[in-house]
């Protein structure tokens, strides 16, 4: 093959490499859209659906380590009982990350704007493409 063509087929392999970051980088970019959505209509459970559901699960938050998406269901439902509580989520995006095909790693920051009081900090995810579906499956929220 001429340095020309293998030089052409490595700028494509790279073309194609950035579209699918890119396109992933979308639908990651979505997952935290839907999650927003959902917490600020005060539905907790529809901004679980991100999560992975299943007993791995694992979030870091205040309270220390949580396993399982259950037991974070709960746990946001203890620390948030009602929409008040919950306030207006915001979320701003620092880095999105790949780790490998399935893998992304996630920083932001998020700010809840509440009557009594607005509440802030920093998230780091880790989310993996299972079943053709991304799926968050490590939260660390302080």
């Amino acid at each position: 093959m001429k340095s020309g063509s293998i030089l052409f087929v490595l700028l494509l392999l790279m073309t194609q490499l950035q579209a699918q970051k890119n396109s992933t980088s979308q639908q990651i970019i979505q997952i935290l859209k839907t999650q927003d959505e959902a917490w600020n209509r005060g539905d907790i459970e529809g901004f679980m659906q991100t999560y992975w559901q299943n007993d791995s699960l694992m979030f870091i938050g205040k309270s220390g380590v949580t396993y399982g998406w259950q037991n974070t269901l709960n746990n946001y439902k203890k620390s948030y009982p009602d929409t008040s509580s919950m306030g207006k989520l915001d979320f701003t995006l620092i880095d999105i990350k790949p780790l490998s095909k399935e893998y992304y790693h996630v920083v932001g920051k998020w700010h809840l704007k509440r009557t009594k009081g607005d509440i802030q900090g920093h998230f780091t995810l880790l989310l993996k493409k299972i079943k053709n579906k991304w799926v968050i499956i490590a939260d660390h929220s302080s």
